[in-house]
């Protein structure tokens, strides 16, 4: 029997679609989300599930930019067979991606008992929901939004990449808000920060969902459940995709700062009353 029932994993599905991309941190949102339909966060096949519906989420961002992504797999391609093509930005920004997956990967596996104990708790999420919101609101007003995507680089992706390693360590954080803050403090705009977060997260949110997808079939996550899941991720994912590249394009990320902390708030009191168990 599935730990995680078909109605359960469309709301985990549904609440992985809407906070995936957007800067709130779905990590945290689905540990809420868990504990409040009493499912116990740190349990393994609920670990494993909570990874490989990302891969709907992932695949969403395929689809949505499947035109970007072809041109630079193409232009990849294209560089190692031709030394005169390596010159081409789309070239060097595959290979970017790439090396800057490693960092996360490494650590990722180094500390798997942490991240999948400990640092699980809903405690920890809470505080990661308030500081990564100082931290997003700094980077914002901090940013001078001068730079466009065609202007990143090496030291810009692997600093940008890098950072998803704060969410990992700190689920409540957000991959998102980590990538994007970081790359608005190297003075990229808005969209540009929006864009690299997602073609960052490509790789190392699909290595996670394979990665995990024999754990969560082998501990009771169950296949139906699994697929529902992350076909509701799908979905729910590429309409909030949509939205939030439109939504960055004319306003700044305070509404994402405010929501964290008012959740944030709101996650210690249930915390602290035992309204929610850590």
């Amino acid at each position: 029997m599935s730990v995680i029932s078909v109605g359960q994993a469309v709301v985990l599905g549904a609440v992985e679609g809407v906070t995936e991309f957007l800067p709130v941190s779905s990590t945290g949102h689905l540990k809420i989300a868990e504990g409040l339909m009493n499912i116990p966060v740190d349990d393994d096949a609920v670990v494993g599930f909570s990874a490989v519906i990302q891969v709907g989420a992932i695949a969403a961002v395929l689809v949505y930019f499947f035109k970007d992504i072809v041109r630079i797999v193409s232009a990849w391609g294209r560089g190692l067979r031709n030394k005169e093509e390596r010159y081409h930005h789309d070239y060097k920004f595959a290979w970017w991606v790439i090396y800057a997956t490693v960092p996360i990967v490494v650590v990722g596996l180094a500390a798997k008992p942490l991240i999948e104990g400990p640092l699980a708790s809903l405690w920890v999420v809470a505080g990661s929901l308030i500081v990564g919101s100082g931290v997003m609101w700094a980077a914002d007003q901090m940013g001078r939004h001068k730079r466009g995507e065609d202007d990143t680089s090496f030291k810009d992706a692997m600093l940008v990449g890098s950072s998803q390693i704060l969410a990992l360590l700190f689920p409540g954080f957000s991959r998102s808000g980590a990538t994007m803050s970081t790359a608005l403090m190297l003075d990229l705009d808005r969209v540009a920060a929006t864009r690299l977060s997602f073609f960052l997260g490509i790789p190392a949110l699909t290595g996670a969902g394979i990665y995990e997808l024999k754990d969560a079939l082998g501990t009771g996550a169950g296949a139906v459940p699994l697929v529902v899941g992350t076909a509701v991720s799908f979905v729910v994912a590429y309409a909030s995709i949509a939205w939030l590249l439109k939504f960055v394009a004319k306003h700044s990320f305070n509404a994402f700062v405010v929501y964290r902390l008012v959740v944030g708030v709101l996650l210690f009191g249930l915390l602290a009353t035992g309204a929610l168990s850590s």
